[in-house]
């Protein structure tokens, strides 16, 4: 078989390798797995689920374990401008042959199994955590927890970040079957730290019947936060940790799950101060980012669900400075309405874009979701490309812009915008 020769031509072939983009379900990918021998890709394993704050949380597990002298592994997904994003080895994104030699690795051993692009990246990171000698590796579920690819890995501990409504169509229509899924991760008689202040029912009831080893905030551990920093308590422990550089207030409860996880397992020794360096180096793109081109400042994030979107209003109205006009688009499978209603207060102009790939909302529905909000159409313009609508922007008086609505939503404004 003659194999593409660079990583774009290989992405370009995994787009179509199957017949679904999502087809959740563990029996084909467990078993290329078992055949390339990658399901334990370091002595210690932690899987991040939930529905939002999940990159956030495995920035912030890097970052300390990486200041904790630790050789770290992490894979995360989706991507804002590299696929080389996914996958990195001590904070370092690995290099395109690295990805293409995994990917011929995979083709080799699937023979006639059928697998999915995102199921291709998530063995293709473990390949590349298997081949380098690696203290912990740090796994982000993509879509749900307990039929998602990273699953077939068993982990030391589990994190679950906050949990809301996302992905309906394969995962449910509300949080308790949501929680269900996404508690899925979670392993008999392991830690699992969960993040979400009000976690559903269903994560409680099946860390119990599987008897894993759950510990939630105000119950088993707490934190506030303080102008030193953050006071975090639990069993025979008290200390205050820094707050991480990243942007908002959430990101308390997202770093509040991460050191709860780190200072609650046994294996790893990780102190207060690597915690803290960790913390306060700590990035993450597309959250919350700014960039200034020609007088103009840009807020990038990647918030595409009415929770997120709600943590995007909440630092806005933190802001001394509100963003004039906003790119936004997101995909068909959103709940739209409430991602414009909350942050249609901040902004008077709206440009909305068609993303021009299969799960994208076109320029119709999304001008009918911004009019049905009570926004003027008058205060609306359409582009049929991100090229357009990146053109429109600069073209207009506005000094703030926000470019919201989904990851590919950034990625390609960023991309455009040279970021």
């Amino acid at each position: 078989m003659i194999y593409p020769q660079t990583l774009a031509a290989w992405l370009d072939r995994l787009s179509g390798l199957h017949s679904k983009e999502i087809d959740l379900g563990l029996e084909r990918v467990r078993k290329v797995g078992l055949d390339l021998a990658v399901l334990q890709p370091a002595p210690y394993v932690i899987i991040v689920a939930g529905t939002n704050g999940k990159g956030s949380s495995v920035a912030m597990l890097e970052s300390i374990l990486l200041a904790s002298g630790y050789r770290v592994g992490s894979y995360t997904s989706p991507h804002v401008l590299r696929f080389n994003e996914r996958i990195k080895i001590n904070g370092i994104e690995v290099d395109d042959t690295q990805i293409t030699n995994a990917f011929e690795l995979i083709e080799q051993a699937r023979k006639e199994t059928s697998l999915t692009y995102f199921e291709f990246a998530t063995l293709a990171g473990l390949v590349v955590f298997n081949q380098t000698e690696l203290d912990v590796a740090i796994l982000e579920v993509g879509l749900g927890g307990r039929l998602d690819a990273v699953n077939i890995v068993d982990a030391n501990a589990c994190l679950l970040t906050s949990i809301d409504i996302d992905h309906s169509d394969w995962l449910g229509t509300d949080r308790e079957k949501i929680g269900y899924e996404k508690a899925g991760v979670m392993r008999k008689n392991a830690l699992a730290i969960c993040s979400d202040p009000s976690p559903p029912e269903s994560v409680i009831k099946h860390a119990d019947a599987i008897e894993a080893n759950l510990k939630l905030p105000g119950r088993d551990y707490s934190f506030c936060a303080s102008l030193d920093g953050v006071e975090f308590k639990s069993t025979g422990q008290s200390f205050v940790f820094s707050k991480p550089s990243l942007k908002g207030d959430f990101q308390l409860q997202n770093a509040a799950g991460v050191v709860a996880l780190l200072k609650m397992q046994s294996k790893l020794v990780v102190t207060l101060s690597a915690i803290n360096q960790g913390l306060q180096g700590v990035t993450n793109p597309g959250r919350l980012q700014t960039l200034v081109l020609n007088n103009q400042a840009w807020l990038f994030d990647v918030a595409h669900n009415p929770q997120s979107v709600k943590m995007l209003a909440n630092y806005l109205a933190q802001q001394p400075e509100k963003p004039e006009l906003a790119i936004f688009s997101g995909l068909a499978d959103k709940d739209l309405l409430p991602m414009v209603e909350q942050i249609k207060p901040f902004v008077s102009q709206w440009i909305v874009v068609d993303l021009g790939v299969p799960r994208a909302s076109s320029v119709g529905t999304l001008v009918g979701c911004l009019t049905q909000s009570g926004i003027a159409r008058s205060n609306i313009q359409c582009a049929e490309q991100m090229d357009e609508a990146i053109i429109l922007a600069k073209n207009t008086p506005a000094k703030h812009i926000l470019v919201y609505g989904s990851f590919i939503t950034v990625s390609q404004a960023m991309e455009r915008l040279g970021g």
